[in-house]
């Protein structure tokens, strides 16, 4: 007897409540995209998987052959708002030909992009105190990485070398909060231009940086040059 084929996108052992149109997302993504619409508008405390199955065209059960419960719906969340910005800041470190601050320049933009766009303010998640849990350990050090990546580029301007170590610390640690601050922006204002937002925060790292106000125009240029080459 032939083995029944299984229609394209479809899971054996992985049944859906509702069928998914054809060209829609996989149910994994789907159920990232629901989570993130249910935990920034509804709060990650209320909401159920059932509640984030119910949405993705899930039954309950089914949701538990992506993720393993909540929280690691909540953690793969978090490393998607990283991951991408440690590529960026793994090509402008290797970019040496481009000056350092044109590079941070790019690295801050580059981010808070990020931070600042998409349909949903996932940003504000870092907020949840379940957030500081072991669980959410490897989130952490993705994050810390890509502060490294700030601290890095920070030291290679002509400010930043002649900063000492703890001073330097702390202003790539202002660096990054700046950065990081379009979260709250976002949040207290989300009609917000995602791009006028993180070309302001782009120029105000330089300035935390001690780049010289008269160099800014010109870094401008060379990051958002750097920005469009795609690195």
């Amino acid at each position: 007897m032939s083995t029944p084929k299984t229609p394209a996108g479809r899971r054996v052992g992985r049944p859906r409540a509702q069928e998914r149109p054809a060209g829609g997302p996989e149910p994994r993504d789907e159920v990232l995209l629901v989570a993130g619409e249910l935990f920034t508008t509804h709060g990650y405390t209320a909401t159920s998987t059932r509640s984030i199955a119910e949405r993705a065209g899930l039954r309950q059960a089914s949701l538990y052959h992506y993720f393993d419960g909540k929280e690691a719906i909540l953690a793969e969340l978090l490393e998607g708002t990283v991951r991408p910005s440690l590529e960026v800041a793994a090509a402008l470190v290797s970019r040496t030909e481009a000056s350092p601050e044109a590079r941070l320049w790019a690295l801050c933009h580059s981010d808070a992009a990020l931070l600042c766009g998409g349909p949903h303010n996932l940003g504000a998640l870092y907020l949840l105190p379940e957030v500081g849990t072991e669980r959410f350990a490897d989130f952490h050090r993705l994050r810390g990485e890509l502060k490294s990546s700030y601290a890095g580029l920070l030291a290679a301007t002509a400010p930043g070398a002649d900063l000492a170590v703890e001073e330097l610390a702390l202003r790539a640690d202002l660096l990054f909060g700046l950065t990081e601050s379009v979260i709250l922006i976002r949040r207290a204002d989300p009609d917000r231009d995602p791009g006028a937002l993180a070309g302001a925060t782009a120029d105000a790292a330089l300035r935390v940086a001690g780049v010289s106000p008269r160099s800014l125009a010109r870094l401008r240029r060379e990051g958002r040059e750097l920005l469009a080459a795609r690195l």
